[in-house]
């Protein structure tokens, strides 16, 4: 159905406000950081010395400088956000509350997108489709999170357009969360969480198929849903695989997007993930080590290779008409989805799943991994929650019509510092499931 006025204005409006969190990565991060060093002076001089013996003061510094080299890469990202229509506000002057860089170290208190397969060849293509925010539930165990979907955040869009939008905590901290979604899917670094959870469901897609010959695999089409930053879309289109992924969230589509359509060279950003908390870091090099990304070319698809990004509700998308009509077009025009740390995003899993049975061929494969932290639990939006236990989102699986087998507990982190004191880990599970004709 079409889109109001209403809806459209407040995608716009959430746009903007998610450009506007971008260009404001650099000053709430410095001042962030300017709070540690205004707290050092607060100290005895005594304590003052030892700490800069130790080189925190050091530290905090080359805090800053690693914000501003993060600060560098997102406004590349953010410099020519075509995958929208309309673009981002104007970059603004930094709010001087903001500010908290690079000052003296004095004791002074006052220091300063298309529903179809795109991207033919070696185009990497993003289409923007029906992708209105609603009130998110963040996915979380305390400061870890995976989450991929946000809310409009600016309220009233005639209000936000009328002043400058202030980005909250919880929209940097999705931009963020971004900067470690990188590491996952794009640097060396993120191999070892990626081989844990993309490799199991690569391998199970390429059993499934396994009749097929490689040449061949060009004509079976794969979706893979909350696709982030696109890497295992990717990496199955890589496969030889006709291959779309689907994306809600504009932070990770601006970021899929740059590092798809605007990265020419392996290792060609630096990025600083880790600098944002200076808590359970047993060394500098934990907090303070450089990221290169990425680690492959993205352009190095084969010659001919379909591959696509869709922007935009995975239910609103994919789920057709409300008339679940076997003569609908949507039914049964994908051969295997693909669902990694996603399935959990549902706000009614029922409809996931009877989506993916839908949408599949008959006897096309499912393919999941992941936790089940319902992402919508306890919402404060009054949106709708169902939150079944693992036997039964299995159990509703067959009842919908698929067979599952091949079931397994993989443990795996999330965007995980592996070099931090803690880390979360998940006991994912994993299965195949066929479609019951």
């Amino acid at each position: 159905m079409p889109f109001t006025q209403e809806q459209i204005e407040e995608e716009q409006t959430h746009f903007a406000n998610v450009i506007t969190t971008f260009q404001q990565y650099a000053p709430y991060a410095l001042n962030a950081n300017n709070k540690r060093r205004k707290d050092f002076h607060t100290l005895p001089i005594a304590d003052r010395e030892l700490l800069t013996s130790l080189g925190y003061k050091d530290r905090i510094s080359a805090v800053d400088h690693a914000i501003f080299v993060n600060a560098e890469f997102l406004n590349r990202v953010i410099a020519s956000p075509d995958i929208f229509s309309g673009g981002g506000p104007d970059e603004d002057e930094d709010d001087p509350e903001m500010k908290g860089n690079d000052q003296d170290d004095s004791d002074d208190d006052d220091p300063g997108h298309e529903s179809g397969p795109a991207g033919r060849g070696k185009s990497h293509s993003h289409s923007h489709s029906h992708s209105h925010g609603h009130g998110a539930h963040p996915h979380a165990h305390g400061s870890h999170d995976h989450t991929h979907d946000e809310s409009p955040s600016g309220g009233d869009g005639s209000q936000t357009q009328q002043r400058k939008y202030r980005p909250t905590e919880h929209d940097m901290d999705k931009l963020r969360s971004t900067l470690k979604q990188l590491v996952r899917d794009w640097s060396m670094e993120g191999k070892a969480e990626r081989d844990l959870c993309y490799e199991p469901i690569k391998e199970a897609l390429i059993q499934h198929f396994s009749d097929i010959p490689q040449e061949e695999r060009r004509n079976f089409r794969v979706l893979v849903p909350g696709a982030g930053l696109g890497r295992l879309a990717w990496d199955v289109a890589k496969l030889g695989f006709a291959c779309q992924g689907n994306e809600f969230s504009h932070y990770m589509l601006l970021a899929s997007f740059y590092m798809l359509n605007r990265t020419d060279a392996i290792h060609k950003h630096t990025i600083y993930p880790y600098v944002h908390s200076f808590s359970n870091n047993p060394n500098t090099d934990a907090l303070l080590r450089p990221i290169l990304i990425p680690d492959v070319l993205p352009s190095s698809l084969p010659e001919g290779a379909d591959f696509s990004l869709v922007a935009g509700d995975f239910e609103e998308i994919y789920g057709g008409s409300d008339n679940l009509d076997e003569g609908d077009p949507s039914v049964g025009q994908w051969d295997a989805v693909l669902t990694c740390f996603f399935i959990d995003t549902a706000k009614n899993i029922v409809d996931y799943l009877r989506v993916i049975h839908r949408i599949l061929a008959p006897g096309g494969v499912w393919i999941n991994l992941g936790p089940l932290l319902w992402h919508w639990e306890g919402n404060t939006t009054n949106d709708p929650s169902v939150e079944l236990t693992l036997d039964e989102v299995k159990a509703l699986a067959r009842k919908i019509g698929f067979k599952i087998s091949n079931e397994r507990t993989i443990d795996t982190t999330y965007t995980n510092n592996a070099q931090s004191m803690l880390g979360y880990v998940y006991h994912a599970a994993f299965w195949t499931a066929t479609k019951v004709v």
